[in-house]
């Protein structure tokens, strides 16, 4: 199966250049001329890093795609853990081990060799931190963007932007799905807070358009309308859980305008996503994640949400020596997220099962906090010091206050465990999920 189909396309928002199919091939064949290993790709949202991407996928060279903004000693650190053979898209000299070629940072001495089914890889932490990488093979990202393609009925004629990073599993994936099967996508970098985005949408007659929680926020805010958009007939949510109040919302402006909102739920560790909830489906099963994609299906252990498909991960790599590791999974992942099914296999997420603070000593789920305090906008809770700490955008102190009294009934608990305070905006990982380690940063 070619990741690549012959009909579609990939085109530039800002120039509407299409990316020419030799340019793929000429990546391909770079590919080869080269030492054999892993490659490590700076990935912005650019036609050169899609035919970089695409290429070595053709190639069947494995690729890491990484944010185009990591900090470089994150990068360094990386390079240094995975050794991988190829750094591309990097403007700064190559550390002890590399040589600078062309842009690239070749390996002076043999990297590891990889596992035949190694296709892709990809962080679990954003740009922070010390990510582990998910280890995912050319059959489970091809698996998953035929299931989501069937899923979400896409085809040829449609048409959808880049809302999120390609570095992201999530907006990876509506690239892989959408040119499997023949459709177009328009490489979009401005973001939807932004005149120039809408325009792209109207001018390219965008059809479908994938968002996570935080940027339904941002559309509510903005007063997001489709009747101004005639070729936009389907949202697309995963990311997160996207709070019910604004499910209702946005099936509702769809669904007045003939257009769908499809619920979705997807860890990177499946390569993107597991379950969706068909819009038809949507008034009488809220808050559900939905079904699980073709081939795949879900069981609970323990409370634990397991899933079992062809697009599971091989399994983590920390190091060079897991590049060379098969598939330790088997297909079966344990997804860490808690939750059940109901009597027609509709799956409901109740929370993470680390996702734990304490107050006073008493657990408490950080999930269950901020879906009760949804009502108030965009909300963030993280634990520290026996305490609970809950930041609220664009609140003052008074609201803060009432917040924080809210909160105390609900737990059961005195006010004086409790931390709320009004943020001007919630810090976002260029994913477009809340950096929980920046909130933490600030407790």
């Amino acid at each position: 199966m070619n990741l690549f189909h012959p009909e579609a396309r990939v085109l530039d928002a800002a120039t509407g250049e299409v990316l020419d199919r030799t340019r793929v091939d000429a990546a391909a064949a770079a590919f080869e001329s080269r030492p054999p290993g892993v490659v490590f790709a700076l990935m912005p949202t650019e036609l050169d890093a899609v035919a970089l991407y695409l290429g070595a996928f053709a190639a069947h060279r494995p690729i890491a795609l990484l944010d185009p903004d990591l900090d470089h000693t994150v990068l360094l650190d990386l390079v240094e853990r995975f050794a991988p053979a190829l750094v591309t898209g990097v403007t700064t000299g190559p550390p002890d081990g590399y040589t600078a070629e062309d842009g690239w940072w070749v390996r002076d001495e043999p990297a590891v060799t990889p596992h035949p089914d190694l296709g892709l890889l990809l962080t679990t932490s954003g740009s922070t931190g010390n990510p582990k990488l998910v280890r995912l093979s050319r059959a489970a990202v091809l698996a998953n963007a035929a299931a989501i393609g069937e899923s979400l009925g896409i085809t040829a004629d449609d048409v959808a932007p880049t809302t999120l990073p390609l570095f992201y599993t999530f907006g990876l994936s509506v690239l892989n799905s959408h040119l499997l099967r023949g459709a177009t996508v328009v490489l979009e970098r401005t973001g939807i807070l932004q005149r120039d985005f809408w325009q792209a949408v109207e001018s390219y007659g965008v059809t479908s358009l994938a968002a996570v929680p935080y940027q339904y926020e941002m559309l509510r805010r903005l007063r997001f309308d489709p009747a101004k958009y005639p070729a936009l007939r389907t949202l697309t949510q995963a990311g997160g859980r996207l709070r019910t109040a604004l499910v209702e919302d946005f099936a509702q402006r769809m669904a007045s305008v003939g257009g769908r909102l499809f619920v979705m739920y997807g860890q990177t560790e499946a390569t993107a996503r597991m379950a969706v909830l068909p819009p038809g489906h949507l008034p009488g099963k809220l808050g559900s994640a939905g079904l699980p994609i073709p081939g795949g299906s879900f069981s609970i252990a323990d409370g634990e949400v397991v899933f079992t498909g062809p697009n599971v991960m091989l399994g983590y790599a920390e190091s060079s020596a897991d590049l060379a590791r098969g598939d330790d999974l088997g297909g079966v992942l344990r997804t860490g997220d808690l939750g059940h099914l109901d009597d027609d296999g509709f799956l409901f997420l109740t929370g993470r099962s680390k996702r734990i603070g304490k107050v006073f000593g008493v657990r408490v789920n950080l999930d269950d906090v901020e879906r009760t305090l949804a009502a108030h906008g965009a909300v963030a809770a993280v634990a520290g010091d026996d305490k609970l700490h809950v930041f609220v955008e664009g609140a003052d102190s008074e609201a803060a206050r009432s917040v924080r009294g809210e909160l105390a009934g609900f737990l059961d608990t005195h006010f004086s465990g409790l931390d709320v305070r009004g943020i001007e905006a919630l810090p976002l990982l260029p994913t477009g999920k809340i950096d929980y380690r920046s909130l933490e940063a600030l407790v």
